[in-house]
């Protein structure tokens, strides 16, 4: 019966890995089922390996190489499909661009599948069962991710290691090689089981499931040493500084009126609770004032000074002009109780169609423009730069730039603070948000610091230097959390050497056991 299934073109290639390729997304959160990997990559692995064998005989109609694409196409649209299925719930708050939903639930999928469809096609003649295919499987697909993180905007969303966020003692060696080694590691374990399909002594196989049983154990101690002793550490640091983070629920919604603004100003202001003699860093949400510039809320400065104090400051997201070219920034400001511009950071990393559009021209001739309301497309900024206050020295990350990890580990400045402020409404009733965590706690460990995440509609947290959810606000839940945060100098490492070093380790595997093996 199974002969049967598998002998069939259609479900080789097309139903079976889609549906191992859906059900993958399991693994990352919130379900964090990470050990159904074990089993989803050793079963790619060896389909791979049984397309190239059969392709010749079963599967004659079409040349080999096209049924490994298609093979590689399906797992990935599958995985993709499932996994950034939040896409469609953002192009649904204007009508206008409600005509793209099938591209962002078929095409978008479609093209990262590319993405693991072209590593099975140039490796997949090569794959045989034995350890050099393992290591050239493992070290193609992670550099397939690697260059997902790059190419065009970059999109490193759900990269396999972000199943294993949940297991805080295994991330802890982040810190020390970066995401993208992370990355490959975690690739070539997933993989491992597959050895039971050797062609190797019985011993062999034992003496290999243990060792990386005893690597992930190893792992794992290693991580649980090293929050013991940050623990300690935490205790000994005096400066700190009261940082309050807010959440204030409010809805997506664009076109506000002034009234509008004001009311939830005061709603926000409620939840931040100030206290006029107590100095508070107060961390509030992208998308309070819904496309409302800087100049525009400047309206409200009485009822901010009313409020606040000289003893607190806020950062906020805000539309930002540009006085040389008349465009906006989408921006992060630090400001005092008169709402004057301490400084300031504009995003680097902004969303296709949602913050702007490519070939703008012709497709506002079209009647398109980008999703955020606003001010047209907004500029993209240029300085790799902190925002400091007092002793701060804060990496800003606007929305979805936490899942950039270069931003963080390429930053020129000395950093003791990283804040994500994030408008999350876009995700819906999705995994979106639960997502979305998940990278901002791989920058805290990466980085050794703390991490503030204030996210309207998503889960808010303080996350400590080790990845540790120290204090959270669930979706949809109002309020704030407060914490004195110890500042702590962080720790980077360089993520591209580290990862292609280990790269290069792989492929001198693959050419000494290949030559071997041809001999």
């Amino acid at each position: 019966m199974i002969k049967k299934f598998f002998d069939n073109r259609y479900f080789i290639l097309f139903i079976f890995p889609f549906f191992i390729g859906s059900l993958s997304i399991l693994s990352f959160q919130p379900f964090n089922i990470t050990i159904i990997n074990f089993i989803i990559f050793p079963l790619f692995f060896y389909i791979i390996v049984y397309i190239s064998k059969k392709s010749q005989s079963v599967y004659r109609k079409k040349p080999y190489k096209i049924n490994l694409f298609l093979f590689g196409l399906s797992f990935g649209f599958g995985f993709y499909l499932s996994g950034i299925s939040w896409i469609v719930n953002s192009l649904t708050f204007d009508e206008n661009f409600k005509v793209l939903i099938p591209f962002g639930l078929i095409f978008i999928p479609l093209f990262l599948s590319l993405f693991v469809a072209i590593p099975t096609l140039l490796i997949g003649q090569n794959l045989r069962l034995n350890f050099y295919s393992l290591v050239i499987f493992a070290g193609a697909l992670s550099f397939s991710d690697y260059l997902r993180a790059k190419l065009l905007t970059g999109f490193p969303w759900n990269l396999w290691a972000y199943s294993t966020s949940w297991i805080i003692e295994v991330v802890q060696i982040l810190n020390n090689i970066g995401l993208y080694a992370y990355n490959l590691i975690v690739v070539t374990l997933f993989t491992l089981p597959i050895i039971i399909f050797f062609k190797i002594s019985k011993l062999k196989k034992i003496l290999t499931l243990s060792t990386s049983v005893l690597f992930i154990l190893s792992l794992y101690i290693y991580g649980d040493y090293t929050l013991n002793k940050n623990e300690r550490f935490l205790e000994t640091i005096e400066n700190k500084k009261l940082i309050k983070v807010i959440s204030p629920n409010f809805e997506l919604k664009y076109g506000l009126n002034e009234n509008e603004i004001e009311e939830r100003l005061k709603k926000i202001i409620r939840y931040s609770e100030p206290a006029k003699e107590k100095a508070t860093l107060f961390i509030w949400p992208e998308g309070v004032f819904s496309g409302y510039s800087y100049n525009e809320i400047l309206i409200f400065e009485d009822l901010i000074k009313k409020s606040f104090s000289k003893n607190h400051f806020i950062i906020l997201g805000s539309n930002k002009l540009d006085s040389l070219s008349g465009q906006y920034f989408n921006s992060m400001l630090v400001l005092d109780n008169n709402l004057k511009i301490i400084d300031n950071y504009n995003k680097r990393k902004l969303v296709p169609f949602g913050e702007f559009l490519p070939f703008e021209n012709f497709l506002n001739n079209l009647g398109l423009k980008k999703i955020t309301e606003g001010h047209g497309s907004f500029l993209e900024g240029q300085t790799n730069k902190n925002i400091s206050l007092d002793n701060f020295s804060i990496l800003p990350l606007i929305c979805y730039e936490v899942i950039f990890t270069d931003l963080v580990q390429k930053s020129d400045e000395e950093t003791n603070l990283i804040v994500n402020i994030s408008e999350d409404g876009w995700f819906g009733n999705t995994i979106g948000p639960d997502q979305h965590l998940a990278k901002s706690i791989f920058r805290a460990v990466e980085s050794n610091t703390f991490l503030i995440r204030s996210a309207n509609k998503g889960i808010s947290a303080i996350i400590d230097n080790k990845g540790n959810i120290v204090k959270r606000l669930n979706r949809n839940e109002a309020g704030n959390i407060e914490l004195e945060i110890p500042l702590i100098k962080s720790n980077k490492n360089k993520n591209d050497l580290i990862f292609f070093s280990l790269l290069i380790t792989y492929l001198f595997i693959f050419f000494i056991y290949k030559k071997k093996n041809d001999k």
